[in-house]
């Protein structure tokens, strides 16, 4: 990914996100391009109006096909673009989506607000229909940050740390494992001796372990999905964190 463009009717508030933490510093360093852009420049008259009643009848508004579709189409300037359209009635956001819309060099953010955007916008910009989840919120504009912050995480020098990214959840099938820092001891709860060891290979050992038994008792969905792709290590780990916890392999996994 080279540039992101956001399209949205509260511009200020993606501005606000993409200016700090990683994104802010990865835009700062010239790693890729964000910009954000007022859908209302595209209004069709000069009272602002983006939007219009439904047909057929029903609450709320639908943003209008020539507002979104010029927008677009001006934004791109020519270019090809990957539209992205936030909605809960998308595809399902995972990692591996994060990763393939990562390896495109033009990214458009749709950001609907009310009931949506006019069901031709999709159509004729063959926009990328993505849900982060079975729920509704407000607008695209969390949605879009979600996936923007998801996707920028996969481009080359954006993490300080390569590993970090390596190791984030979902990335190997298996959910990150817990970490600690001071103070040892806290309200009664201590640190794992095992990573006060100084024995590398034990921390590692003790940190996979961890991960599987995570996935296991939390989205065993993963652990199934994935078990194919599994180093021996790991799958030996399930079974055995599988047996101590008294629970069954789920799906593929299972022997």
């Amino acid at each position: 990914m080279k540039r992101c463009d956001v399209l949205t009717l509260f511009p200020a508030a993606v501005e606000a996100y993409v200016a700090v933490g990683i994104l802010g510093r990865a835009v700062a360093a010239g790693l890729f391009q964000v910009r954000v852009h007022d859908l209302r420049r595209w209004a069709i008259n000069r009272y602002g109006q983006v939007d219009d009643e439904v047909y057929g009848g029903g609450p709320g508004m639908a943003i209008l096909a020539p507002v979104a579709v010029r927008a677009v189409e001006e934004v791109a300037g020519g270019e090809a673009v990957h539209v992205v359209l936030p909605d809960p009635r998308g595809r399902r956001f995972t990692q591996e989506v994060a990763r393939e819309l990562s390896a495109k060099p033009r990214l458009v953010f749709l950001c609907g607000r009310y009931e949506g955007f006019d069901a031709r916008v999709s159509e004729i910009l063959g926009a990328d229909e993505i849900s982060i989840g079975d729920y509704v919120v407000s607008g695209g504009e969390l949605p879009a940050l979600v996936i923007l912050d998801a996707v920028a995480r996969q481009v080359r020098g954006v993490v300080g740390d390569p590993h970090s990214v390596v190791q984030d959840s979902f990335t190997q099938g298996l959910l990150d494992f817990p970490v600690y820092t001071r103070p040892r001891e806290f309200r009664g709860l201590a640190v794992p001796q095992v990573l006060l060891s100084g024995n590398h290979e034990a921390v590692r050992r003790f940190r996979l372990r961890e991960q599987v038994r995570l996935t296991l008792q939390r989205r065993p969905d993963l652990l199934a999905a994935a078990w194919g792709t599994l180093a021996p290590e790991v799958q030996a780990l399930a079974r055995e964190v599988a047996a101590e916890l008294g629970v069954e392999l789920p799906g593929a996994a299972a022997p």
